[in-house]
């Protein structure tokens, strides 16, 4: 498996003589497949925490429901990239081969690329979080200013993605990172799955922007406090309202803007 990231050298501009080691993130293609028989698509990824991957994906991306849904997840090194080969069970496989796979290989920003469908803001068959007082505004800022530091892989190429949870008191637990935003979030979600943490309630912090696609998986995950580095898009935050999930964004270490689901944070 390649690296996740290399070191290369570089000149400045207009000083050639100057040589300067820099490292770069990779990113890799990565082929899903499932039960040996059914290719999926491709995403590009960093190639790191693929098996947490592979676990999040399947749950946002309505595959399965419940981690014990997934039987195996073979990781295996080809000329150019990786191949995961995940064993669901028979339920669930039954139901994946009633769809179409995607129509072209995702890139590293991407999330329902390639997908024919299109879910509603108004997802049905989802119950809108429970709305409980619960998240001080200091616990926000305290996973804020910690969050640089927890972002390792960021700290060495300035250029990757984060996701990570916090306890409602704003201590960071878990971090996931990625080229791409959507990776680095269905990563988190799948190392919580694996964990048997899903369940517990906490903050889920974003390096990113907010859109359509993370809002989808955030909500699948049960996720109900959302802290967002960059804004949301409309459509995003029209289903953070829906489904009364507190969402900041545009969140700095000195100012957060609570876009919706204020009730859920302690005056």
């Amino acid at each position: 498996m390649s690296g996740k990231f290399h070191t290369r050298l570089v000149t400045s501009l207009g000083r050639p003589e100057e040589r300067v080691p820099l490292n770069i993130a990779d990113e890799v293609p990565v082929r899903l497949v499932f039960n040996d028989i059914f290719p999926y698509g491709m995403m590009m990824m960093t190639p790191g925490d693929v098996e947490d991957f592979a676990f999040g994906y399947c749950l946002t991306e309505g595959i399965l429901d419940r981690s014990d849904q997934i039987r195996s997840v073979e990781v295996s090194d080809g000329d150019d990239g990786l191949t995961l080969n995940v064993v669901i069970a028979g339920e669930c496989l039954t139901k994946l081969l009633g769809r179409r796979p995607r129509a072209q290989t995702g890139h590293s920003s991407c999330g329902i690329c390639g997908s024919d469908d299109i879910p509603a803001v108004d997802t049905p068959g989802k119950q809108p979080f429970p709305l409980t007082a619960r998240i001080a505004p200091d616990a926000i800022r305290r996973a804020l200013h910690d969050l640089d530091h927890w972002q390792e892989l960021n700290a060495r190429t300035r250029m990757v993605h984060g996701a990570a949870w916090a306890s409602i008191d704003g201590q960071i637990h878990l971090i996931r990172e990625d080229v791409g935003r959507h990776n680095a979030l269905d990563k988190l979600i799948g190392a919580r799955m694996r964990g048997g943490a899903l369940a517990e309630g906490g903050i889920c912090l974003l390096t990113s922007r907010y859109s359509y696609e993370m809002a989808l998986k955030t909500t699948r995950a049960a996720m109900d406090t959302v802290v967002a580095v960059s804004a949301p898009t409309d459509r995003a935050l029209r289903m953070a309202e829906q489904m009364n999930q507190t969402l900041i964004a545009i969140a700095r270490h000195n100012r957060q803007f609570v876009f919706c689901g204020g009730a859920r944070l302690i005056s």
